[in-house]
């Protein structure tokens, strides 16, 4: 089969395309037929490995597991012994960051991992990007405590994570305020957004609300910038380590000093949360944004696009 490998951390071109043995899965696995895939920020963080942090999950000197990508969908080819929850031919879509091998024609998965069956009203390409972006904006969320009533900024709207949480904002039933580019701002509007703040127009820590939760999704601003318009007990979370990782050393102390806080949670993701996902679009109250499309040939164009920080939504990758 097909698949993209890297060997070394580095940056997009250490991926090449090599044909190597199709996996066989073992007991509790399924093997899947990938039709369409992503190449988002974890991938990009993973392959460079910029972080130092991230190579204690993905080996200290070279990538442990040497195929990347996180999100697939794709059909079921095979079973392994004992598996129970699906059958050959099912449609299936969902998240693994702990093996990654989505990027390539087959990858196996634990039948009771974060995997489950398609939305009846999605394209692979659209399965594909449902999980990456929501469940980091699940996880930070849900770590917030939003709720029905609160007033929510999110900065970096555009993104996979933006796109997600202004949604999943407006299905926990608070307001949403939005920060994006001008290109941007119907498209905002149309995913729910109450108000939109093109910050190429206006700088958001002007505006005079005030909010319970400010979510960095691109990790672009700072706890200090953002202070100022924090509730008392207000919550700041961004998806970034920040400035000399500050974020970090901040979700240690501030809970315990001042009315306001920075929150660092660990996300993670289960087959109940790609559940919920999948609810979600099929009742329509979330739908992921999907912005350019690769072949799996051109995956290095792929990530040097990802890598400009210019992305909306979803970069998909497909099998051709």
């Amino acid at each position: 089969m097909r698949a993209i490998l890297h060997t070394k951390y580095g940056p997009p071109e250490v991926v090449k395309m090599k044909e190597i043995d199709k996996p066989v899965p073992k007991a509790g696995e399924v093997l899947i037929r990938v039709y369409a895939t992503t190449v988002n920020r974890t991938d990009c963080g993973f392959r460079s490995a910029e972080y130092f942090i991230s190579r204690f999950f993905s080996g200290l000197f070279r990538p442990k597991y040497n195929t990347l990508g996180n999100e697939f969908a794709g059909e079921v080819e095979a079973i392994g012994p004992g598996v129970s929850l699906f059958r050959i031919s099912d449609k299936v879509f969902g998240y693994n960051d702990v093996r990654f091998g989505a990027h390539a024609e087959y990858m196996t998965m634990a039948e009771n991992g974060a995997i489950t069956t398609m939305p009846g009203n999605l394209t692979y390409e659209e399965a594909a990007s449902i999980t990456e972006g929501a469940h980091y904006a699940l996880c930070d969320l849900r770590a917030a405590n939003v709720k029905e009533g609160q007033n929510i900024l999110i900065y970096g709207a555009t993104g996979a994570i933006g796109s997600a949480a202004v949604q999943l904002v407006k299905y926990f039933g608070a307001t949403v305020t939005a920060v994006c580019n001008t290109k941007n701002v119907n498209l905002i509007k149309s995913l729910g957004a109450d108000v939109v703040i093109d910050y190429t127009q206006q700088d958001f820590t002007k505006t005079e609300q005030v909010f319970d939760f400010i979510f960095d999704s691109v990790g672009k601003s700072s706890f200090g910038k953002c202070k100022p318009l924090l509730k008392k007990k207000g919550i700041y979370i961004s998806t970034e380590l920040g400035k000399h990782s500050e974020n970090v050393f901040l979700a240690l102390i501030t809970p315990l000093f001042g009315d306001k806080k920075v929150l660092f949670p660990v996300p993670s993701i289960s087959k109940e949360d790609v559940i919920f996902l999948k609810e979600l679009v099929e009742t329509g109250r979330y739908k992921p944004v999907i912005d350019r499309r690769y072949p799996l040939e051109q995956i290095v164009e792929a990530y040097r696009y990802v890598e400009t920080g210019q992305k909306t939504g979803n970069v998909v990758i497909t099998m051709t």
